[in-house]
Parts: C-alpha cells; sequence; structure tokens
C-alpha cells in the first residue's frame, strides 16, 4: 500500500495538469477555430488513433458508407465530403486543432459550425449502425440545406 500511493499521487497530479491545460483560457473555442473549414461544403470527419479496435474501424466505415449512400450527387460534386484523419500524424495537427480534436472523435463541420456525433457512433455502430446512419443524415441535412439556400 506504500508503493501505490506515491504512484496514485503522480497520476493525480499528472491528470490535474493534463485538465489544467486543456480547458485553460488560452484554449481557443471551437467556434473561433473552425474558420479555417469551407462554408462551401459539409465534411463528415471522423478523426482516430493510430491502433484501433473494431469498434472504432466500425465507426469509419459506416460513417463513410452513410455518406456515400445518402449523398452521391453530393459527394460527386464535394459538396459533401468524408474524411478520416489520424490524429497522431502530424499532417492533421492543423486540422484537429480547428476543431479542437484531441482524440478519437466523429464531427461534422460546415463554416464555424461543428457537431459531435462521437457518443451515438460509438453507441449505435455495433448494435445499431442505422441509428448512425440516421444521425447523419440529421445532422448533414440541415448544413446541406443552408448551403443550398444561401
Amino acid at each position: 500500500m506504500k508503493k501505490l500511493l506515491p504512484v496514485l499521487a503522480v497520476v493525480a497530479i499528472a491528470a490535474a495538469a493534463i485538465a489544467i491545460f486543456a480547458f485553460s483560457e488560452g484554449n481557443p473555442s471551437v467556434a473561433e477555430e473552425a474558420d479555417g473549414f469551407s462554408k462551401d461544403k459539409v465534411e463528415v470527419i471522423y478523426f482516430h488513433l493510430t491502433r484501433r479496435c473494431v469498434t472504432c474501424q466500425a465507426v469509419e466505415n459506416v460513417a463513410r458508407d452513410a455518406v456515400k449512400e445518402l449523398y452521391p450527387v453530393e459527394t460527386e460534386k464535394g459538396t459533401v465530403v468524408f474524411r478520416t484523419l489520424n490524429i497522431e500524424d502530424k499532417s492533421s495537427e492543423a486540422d484537429a486543432k480547428r476543431v479542437n480534436a484531441t482524440g478519437q472523435c466523429l464531427l461534422v463541420v460546415s463554416g464555424d459550425t461543428v457537431i459531435d456525433l462521437t457518443s451515438e457512433g460509438f453507441m449505435n455502430v455495433r448494435n445499431s449502425p442505422e441509428k448512425l446512419k440516421e444521425e447523419i443524415r440529421k445532422t448533414v441535412d440541415p448544413l446541406l440545406k443552408a448551403l443550398t439556400d444561401n
């Protein structure tokens, strides 16, 4: 027990430091950073880690297939885009920073609008992939309509 206490103390201090860093006042909001995303398209972006489990891969596959199936014309025109990015790659750093992604997440982005579907994705992908597909449709449709109305 005496050996465990210092380890727990170090873990607690590290967790506190990470929390302070992540939520400090200098951390820009999603709306401020999303200005770098195109306002003339809707992007469904899946950020993942290098090592991925079956569920992580399923979220990517179902989201990609949903975008292709629901928006074939818009995908062809580039109005709706599916992207998968490894958040651990340097090449994804700017995109992750713009939307404040710090780990695995499924986001729908259009201009300064960022909608997080991560919970819906991981809750539904294995047992109810149609629910995830429907969530994507319910999220993308209004953003797409806003693009065509402008």
